[in-house]
């Protein structure tokens, strides 16, 4: 059955695309693009093209992006276990590209889940630095957490938060912040049919009051000159050019600037947003006829022509141009002198000689995108002040947690010295046994809902040690005392993702000549590391998650 576009939008499209509009709408009748991105923290773009199994073509503005053909599956391949690439539609790669992250620097993604653009800013961290990725709705930040331990990120803090309690504890601290704002999703409508379906629910003029919320807020958590890249997946020129204006006028310190890869995309209609300001004068929609849906306590504000002619400096991905979805991206460069990496405001990541108490969510499922209710509990929570039911991170231990504290750091380092050849780097944080290596103190976690507070590594109950499989995905083979080589096209390989146990000659157990094979062992496919096994006389004792196996 063919796509179903709402009448409305149809209409809106039309107007506003005059002769391009036939192009545009053909465009529905084509398959979305499929994509893949290579994940450079645990392989190299140039190690990926030796072996992978896809016929690929690169994704012109992103340079580890590619295109996989129509009907290729890459999740149900071995690579896609060892995290070696994100599934991710083409466009949804520009913003943190745009973004332009360099190693060392303090990211905020905002409204992150279900974590592509996080991996992908990890990616470009490069192990250094800070990423704090963060989503508004519980549910989704299962999948968020997830993809940062299959990806093998170690300096990334996931939280479940507002936008205004982060600001509270992270006033000035950013010098990259990406917003992937909820929007009406008018650009997935290919991609998703129900986005489609459930438009006419979603009130863009609502979108784009929250938006311009959100962005406010967000500028408080910028140090001077830092960069905010703020993207949409809708055409609407109310949640994209204007809401930028809005922003413009009232944050006179930030300016618009053409995003790297522009050469790619369209530029921002200014013009449209132009005619935005008409149809909110008159309050009726110029193009459709009918009423604004805006709030009647929500008093109109013009915007000045200076800023809505910065916004065609802004960059627009139309399905009908490019191989890719519907998206709006806009960098917003804070005009203030950049500051030096200073200790007294980047917390520095070195190991701790204590551990501290932590708190970590236990989410329950993860949506594709968040809902309209999601929105709207937001507003309803920042406009009351509301706190969630969730119990935030206590930063406060007793004497009895910090003689139990260093207990653990003795059985964590005996641990390393049988089973790791690793060097610890980051600060500690624990709460219930569970134990994280974190790149920020647990001070500036206090008071926030945080899901992990760092990376996972692994639990200590009655006195032992037992590593996480966030751990394992995070190892190189070299920081291992034992591993196991399992080779992609085996079916040895399925069973361990299966969950099976597998039959392994002592001889097959990588490792040093003083080392013993018994043990826990690094399990890798083609030399990336999948998982934890347990082996003991011919026997691998299979560690791999119930929750991530092969099905």
């Amino acid at each position: 059955m063919a796509l179903q576009l709402p009448p409305l939008f149809v209409q809106r499209m039309q107007d506003l695309l005059g002769d391009e509009f036939q192009s545009f709408i053909d465009s529905y009748q084509e398959s979305p693009h499929a994509g893949i991105r290579i994940n450079t923290l645990k392989i190299t773009d140039q190690d990926f093209q030796h072996i992978t199994p896809f016929a690929l073509r690169s994704i012109p503005w992103c340079p580890t992006g590619y295109y996989v053909e129509e009907g290729t599956r890459p999740g149900k391949h071995p690579y896609y276990h060892a995290g070696l690439y994100y599934i991710q539609e083409p466009s949804a790669m520009a913003p943190v590209e745009a973004l332009d992250v360099q190693p060392g620097d303090r990211v905020l993604d905002l409204c992150a889940a279900p974590g592509g653009k996080s991996t992908q800013i990890a990616a470009a961290l490069r192990g250094q630095g800070i990423l704090v990725t963060n989503d508004i709705s519980a549910d989704r930040t299962k999948a968020l957490a997830k993809n940062m331990e299959l990806y093998g990120v170690r300096n990334a803090v996931v939280l479940n938060e507002t936008p205004e309690h982060i600001a509270e504890q992270f006033a000035g601290f950013f010098n990259k912040i990406l917003v992937d704002a909820p929007c009406s999703g008018e650009g997935m409508f290919r991609k998703d049919e129900d986005m489609a379906r459930q438009w006419a629910n979603h009130s863009v003029e609502r979108c784009a009051i929250m938006q311009q919320d959100i962005l406010n807020i967000v500028a408080k958590m910028l140090a001077p000159g830092g960069r905010i890249v703020y993207s949409t997946c809708t055409f609407a020129p109310e949640e994209n050019e204007r809401s930028i204006a809005v922003f413009l006028d009232q944050h006179a310190d930030f300016q618009v600037t053409t995003p790297r890869q522009a050469e790619h995309f369209a530029t921002g209609h200014s013009d449209w947003a132009h005619q935005v300001e008409q149809e909110l004068q008159v309050g009726t929609s110029v193009l459709s006829g009918t009423a604004l849906d805006v709030d009647s306590d929500t008093p109109y504000q013009s915007v000045s022509t200076a800023s809505l002619e910065q916004t065609a400096k802004s960059a627009r991905l139309w399905p009908h141009r490019i191989e890719g979805e519907g998206h709006y991206i806009c960098v917003l460069d804070h005009q203030g002198v950049t500051e030096e990496l200073e200790e007294n405001h980047l917390i520095q990541v070195t190991q701790s000689s204590t551990f501290s108490k932590a708190y970590t969510d236990k989410p329950k499922r993860a949506d594709k995108r968040q809902s309209a209710k999601d929105q709207q509990d937001w507003k309803s929570d920042r406009r009351s002040g509301k706190k969630g039911k969730e119990r935030r991170l206590d930063s406060k231990a007793s004497s009895a947690d910090q003689h139990e504290s260093l207990s653990m750091i003795e059985v964590i380092e005996e641990f390393t010295a049988r089973e790791l050849q690793l060097e610890w780097s980051q600060n500690w944080i624990h709460f219930g046994g569970r134990i994280y290596q974190s790149p920020i103190t647990e001070e500036q976690l206090k008071g926030l809902k945080v899901v992990r507070p760092g990376w996972f590594v692994g639990t200590i109950k009655n006195g032992r040690f037992t590593p996480s499989h966030a751990l394992a995905t995070a190892l190189q083979p070299v920081e291992a005392k034992r591993c196991i080589q399992l080779q992609s096209h085996s079916a040895e390989a399925i069973s361990y993702l299966k969950g099976e146990t597998l039959t392994i000659d002592a001889e097959r157990v990588e490792r040093n000549a003083d080392t013993l094979p018994k043990g826990y062992v690094l399990v890798c496919i083609d030399g990336y590391s999948v998982g934890w096994g347990k082996w003991l006389d011919g026997m691998l004792k299979n560690e791999y998650p119930a929750g991530w196996r092969w099905t």
